[in-house]
């Protein structure tokens, strides 16, 4: 797996996340349970991470919709 996209905020990974879907690339979010850590203010960004082989392809999409990496 390859880290993809870093972000705070929730509706990013989310967008991103239906749009990788969408293109039939796999992705899984990490870092999620850190909100219970941190009492839940988004301080702590959460990484999306893409199969190596479908990196490329990944970071297409996102400069394609203008989501920011944030890396």
């Amino acid at each position: 797996m390859k880290e993809l996209l870093r972000s705070t905020d929730p509706t990013i990974l989310a967008f991103a996340s239906a749009l990788l879907e969408g293109e039939d690339i796999d992705c899984f979010q990490m870092d999620v349970n850190m909100s219970i850590l941190e009492g839940g203010i988004g301080i702590f960004p959460r990484r999306l991470m893409v199969r190596a082989d479908d990196l490329i392809r990944a970071e297409r999409v996102m400069r394609d919709n203008e989501i920011p990496l944030g890396r």
